[in-house]
């Protein structure tokens, strides 16, 4: 049997992306301290290293690329290029060792909860993750992955800065996913995170819930963009550069340890630094080659043009499948890609048994879940989405809820929802609403 080389390519998914000249020119201050006028014909010079920067010409150049800029600056624009992207023409321009056409994993944002928005994201509930849904649920993305991507909020919460703490300046993280666990009957199995950023924080709380976490950008090459170096953001330079996904430990989310997740490596495609070049994609067949686990992630953004990457990605495997005969190649989902490589079994999912006696919540697993309790979810009367941790009795198996007055009063309570993982990736969805005492189970 012929080793794979897993190829998943993960779209950072967060709509339209507006940036005014202006706009790109204090970027290129704040990142590089290079002040001129902000004008079409100095970004173009600027883009062509006509200008005299003292030795950062090139970085500025590669900053500033036109592809770069290229953001979709509105939903019509961003459909152009999704209805050839996601056709079957595009698709199969090349297929893989298998005859599969090419597959997108969508990671998809919500933007709430943000005092300012110069960059006209699309603010709102699901509204980036609901317009992917529909697609997923019609026409030709039914291949696709569909995934969940978050961004921490920054202390001016500026809808276009990234913080790095999860929980410190925003309860978004919980709102969002409550939002879709209730609505939506709907939780990830697989996550990347903004910015490729993990703290502590982050690392513990997809620990409890979420088994595949494509957020390791080791990388042994150059990186000449100052606002991403000394682990800027995601520090991943004690990670290693292998391709084979790991369990990350308790205490360093960089280092191989005895965590329930698994971390894989997820390099760019399409941006300024980091990138999946040839040397980095002929690594991962060298290391199918030699018997091991390959999973290749490589990251976009939905709101540039995404053939320009994929076809990136295509120039470069001619070459490597005559060099490596005994490799096959494959486009795969993310959680499909984590599957075969790491032999996970194929196992029915999760059955969840939920009870209200009373008031209290009583919610029990047919067999062991993914992390030691299950995301609670709450919709109140007034429209809040809640979460909340539950009382554990046995820890993966068997987990109680009170309602009362040192949580919440199940008074004020309209819907309940229950959302858990295993360790191979199958999702379950329970919701219970308060008033008729209706059950409802979905499966992902």
């Amino acid at each position: 049997m012929k080793s794979v080389v897993h190829l998943v390519h993960c779209l950072d998914t967060e709509g339209p992306l507006y940036e005014s000249t202006v706009a790109t020119f204090e970027r290129l201050k704040a990142t590089f301290g290079v002040d001129i006028f902000p004008s079409r014909e100095n970004l173009i010079r600027l883009q062509n290293k006509k200008m005299e920067l003292g030795g950062l010409e090139t970085a500025v150049a590669k900053m500033l690329n036109p592809e770069v800029l290229d953001f979709k600056q509105d939903w019509r624009a961003i459909y152009s290029v999704l209805d050839d992207a996601m056709s079957d023409k595009f698709r199969n321009e090349m297929v893989d060792s298998f005859g599969g056409g090419w597959v997108f994993n969508w990671f998809c944002v919500d933007h709430i909860d943000y005092k300012t928005n110069p960059r006209l994201r699309d603010i709102g509930y699901a509204n980036v993750f609901q317009r992917y849904l529909d697609l997923k649920n019609n026409g030709n993305f039914q291949r696709d992955g569909l995934y969940f991507h978050f961004h921490p909020m920054s202390f001016d919460r500026a809808a276009h800065h990234c913080g790095t703490h999860y929980f410190a300046h925003s309860d978004s993280l919980f709102k969002i996913l409550s939002y879709r666990v209730i609505n939506m009957q709907w939780f990830p199995h697989a996550y990347r995170p903004g910015f490729n950023t993990i703290r502590p924080d982050s690392h513990w709380f997809l620990e409890q819930f979420i088994p595949f976490d494509f957020s390791n950008q080791s990388f042994s090459g150059l990186n000449d963009q100052p606002d991403l170096t000394e682990g800027r953001f995601g520090d991943w330079r004690r990670s290693s550069t292998s391709w084979a996904p790991y369990n990350p430990d308790h205490d360093d989310h960089e280092s191989v340890g005895s965590c329930r997740r698994y971390i894989a490596r997820c390099l760019n495609v399409g941006t300024r630094f980091k990138l999946l070049d040839s040397l980095e994609l002929e690594s991962a067949f060298k290391q199918a080659d030699e018997g091991r686990p390959v999973v290749v992630g490589f990251a976009d953004h939905d709101y540039r043009d995404i053939r320009k990457g994929v076809r990136g990605v295509r120039d470069l495997l001619p070459e490597l499948i005559n060099k490596y005969p005994d490799v096959q190649f494959k486009f795969c989902q993310a959680r499909e890609a984590m599957r075969s490589a790491l032999s996970l079994p194929e196992i029915e999912p999760v059955k969840l048994t939920l009870s209200l006696e009373k008031n209290t919540l009583r919610i029990r697993s047919d067999k062991k879940i993914f992390g030691p309790q299950p995301y609670l979810a709450f919709k109140t009367v007034e429209g809040n989405y809640l979460h909340d941790n539950v009382d554990i009795h046995q820890p993966f198996w068997h987990w109680s809820y009170t309602f009362d007055e040192h949580s919440i009063p199940l008074s004020c309570i309209e819907k309940i929802g229950v959302a858990v993982n295993d360790a191979t990736g199958n999702t379950t969805v329970s919701n219970l609403d308060v008033v008729d005492g209706k059950i409802t189970s979905k499966n992902w």
